[in-house]
Parts: structure tokens; sequence; C-alpha cells
């Protein structure tokens, strides 16, 4: 086994990670700074952070604020590509991995670590999106991923040894979800939820009102973008944290944002998950319903096409590379007329649009009206048809 003085470990306050700061110093013999960054998952997970790090022991304890840039610079640039995975996901997790890792390597470098190290299992995706960045940013530095080494096999496994090491944890074997929280969602794994038969119990959902409890009355609420990014809510000028905030409290308490999703991990195998994106779900269906105003035809469609590809960039952990960098470009000139209003309507789960206004739109009254006007001759569809009928009518000729 390899020796080294110092390693950066990405820390979360979680069953995993902390375990792994003992487990680290018991097994390498290492100094353990622990990187943590404050990507919103709220005070709660954040609260005593420092303390039980240094507790458990770690020499040394990082905690960013990061917030403002996770918004500005991760979300937002994929809320205008309209990334979603696999129909429903809309990449919470995905999103956040190579923020943290970022830090986590900046940390290191900045500290003299000789490793870095992270608590991501051997079967998920997260140690790829880790891992990845490291090889983008600090492709010198040893990677420690104590799940493919250790004996620890289950979160049961993992507990018994927090308790055997008087490792402070919430988790408890009745209460096992595994839970990853920040400004833009919540995710839930585990438990219950790993047979794919099983509904999702009630217990499972925390940032969301559940629909069948959400007001009887339907809500109402305006998001305005500028050039592709969210500015303001019913018409109020927000900065990026505070307007997701603000969303984030409208869907929830409307029951908006809820999926339950079995997804095909970049790994190979399938897991089952629950998800609320509260915030996210309006600024997306927003920004769509926007766009309907300010794209062509053409253009939207080729859109759509490069979302998917940019979805998966995002979930399997290509964050870093030339290509995620230069549909951001592509993504970013495109987004330059979709500036405008969008209300939406929530009900018990539900949203609905109800109103879109843009500068920039491409809608034409004049010309979408039923009433017939001079700007769109009708004697002009048959030439169109005639034209891309050709192949078609000259196929039929030749088998007759």
């Amino acid at each position: 086994m390899p020796t080294f003085k110092k390693v950066a470990l990405a820390y979360s306050g979680g069953l995993d990670t902390s375990i792994i700061i003992p487990w680290l110093k018991e097994n390498y013999q290492c100094d353990v700074v622990a990187v943590c960054g404050d990507i919103g998952q709220g005070k709660d997970e954040l609260k005593g952070l420092e303390k039980k790090a240094r507790k458990t022991g770690a020499s040394e304890v990082h905690i960013a604020d990061m917030r403002e840039e996770f918004v500005t610079e991760y979300l937002w640039p994929m809320v205008r590509s309209g990334a979603v995975y696999e129909h429903k996901y809309l990449l919470g997790t995905s999103i956040a991995r190579p923020l943290l890792a970022k830090k986590q390597v900046e940390v290191a470098l900045a500290t003299g670590c000789d490793a870095l190290a992270h608590g991501c299992t051997g079967k998920g995706n997260d140690q790829v999106r880790f891992e990845l960045t490291y090889k983008a940013l600090a492709p010198l530095l040893p990677v420690i991923a104590p799940w493919r080494e250790w004996d620890i096999v289950s979160r049961e496994d993992a507990i018994a040894y927090a308790a055997k090491h008087k490792v402070p944890i919430s988790q408890t074997t009745k209460k096992i979800y595994s839970r990853d929280r920040n400004i833009w969602h919540i995710s839930h794994e585990g438990g219950a939820l790993e047979d794919p038969a099983n509904a999702a119990p009630d217990d499972v959902w925390m940032l969301t009102r559940s629909p069948k409890d959400a007001p009887d009355k339907p809500a109402k609420v305006t998001i305005g973008f500028d050039k592709g990014i969210p500015v303001s809510v019913n018409g109020k000028k927000m900065a990026p944290v505070e307007l997701l905030e603000t969303l984030n409290k409208i869907g929830a308490a409307n029951g908006i944002g809820r999926i339950d999703l079995v997804e095909n991990r970049f790994v190979g195998l399938k897991s089952r998950g629950c998800y609320e994106t509260p915030g996210g779900a309006l600024i997306l269906l927003a920004f769509r319903e926007l766009e309907s105003l300010t794209l062509d035809r053409v253009t939207m469609h080729y859109k759509q096409k490069l979302a998917l590809d940019y979805a998966e960039l995002v979930y399997n952990g290509f964050w870093f590379t030339p290509l995620r960098e230069s549909l951001d470009s592509f993504f970013e000139t495109l987004s330059g007329n979709t500036t405008g209003e969008v209300t939406l309507r929530l009900y018990k789960g539900t949203v609905e649009p109800v109103s879109r206004t843009s500068p920039q739109s491409l809608y034409s009254l004049k010309i979408a009206s039923f009433t017939m006007g001079a700007e769109y001759d009708q004697k002009d569809a048959q030439g169109f048809i005639n034209l891309i009928g050709l192949p078609m009518k000259v196929r039929a000729m030749s088998q007759s």
C-alpha cells in the first residue's frame, strides 16, 4: 500500500465521508484535509460540520460558500441547454459534482496534499464524475477510493464501523436512505426504494408538500428571463441564489418537482431513485415555453438533439471537456433572443403555462390567425408541397 503524508477528502459529513476520515488515518497514517462546499444543502447539514470533521480526525477543514458560483456557472448554463436525462432527471447531483471536485483540487494543491480521496461507491456514477474532474485539473495526484479498497460492503456495515469508531452519524439501520441535497434538488436512494416494485414511502419526501395536501386554489408565478438566464419572479428582479430559493418555496408549497425514476447509470447498471426539484422544474418549463416563441423550427429541433448530448455529458461527468465548453458557447449564442416572461399555473403537483411574452417573439398574430391576410399567400403551399413530395411521387410512379 502506498504512503501519503496529506490527503484531501471530499467531505460532506454524511455516513460515507464521516467514516473515511478515521479509515484513512488508520490505513494510510496520513493527515486528512476535509474539503466541503456550501452549494445550498441547508444550514442543518452544514451546522457543526467543521467540529465534526476535526473530532473524527481531520487536521484541516475547508468550507467554501459556492452557492453563487454553482447557480451562475453551472445551473444556469445547464438550464440554457435544456438538458434533462432520460426524460425526467434534472441532473441535480450530477451538475454539482464537478464544482465540488474542482474546489477539492484547489484546496489540495494549495495545502500541499499528495493525494485525493472521495466517498463514492464503486457501483455509482459519482466516482466517475469526481475522478474525471481530478484527471482534468490535477492529473498527477493519486486517488484513494475507500469503497474500492475496504471490506465494508453495505450501508449497514458502514453504520457498524461508525459505531465502533464513535463517529456521530444520523443514519440508522431503520432510516437508511442515501440523500444528496443542494440548492437545485434533493435525491433519495436506498432502503425501500431499491426495489422498483415498491411505491415510494411517504417518509422519503423532504422538500415538497404532497400534491394531495397542496392548496386547493391554483397559484400563479411569473418567471422572467434575460438572454436565457432567469432574472425575476413575479416582476421582481432577484439575485441568482435568492431567485432559485424563492421558486423552490413556491414549487414545494404546491407539490411541484417530484419524480420517481429508474435510470441507467454510466457504469452499466440500473438504479431507482426519487428526486425533488421544485424550483428547477418551474424554471425549465418556463424556459422551454419562452423558447417556443423565440426559436425557429429548425434551430429548436437541432437544439433538442444537442440537449440530449449535453445531459449525457453532465450525467457522465464530462464537464471539464472542450465539447461541453463548445456546446455552452452554442447554447449561449442561441439564447441571445430568449428574453421575456412566462406565467405558470401551479395546482396540486401539476404545472401548465398560461402566458408567454417576449420582445423577440417570432410569433406573428397576423400570419398565424385563421383570418386570411396578405402576409401569407395560401397558394404558395401548392408549390411547396409539390417540391417536397416529388421524391415520393417519383417512387410511386416507378413502382406502378
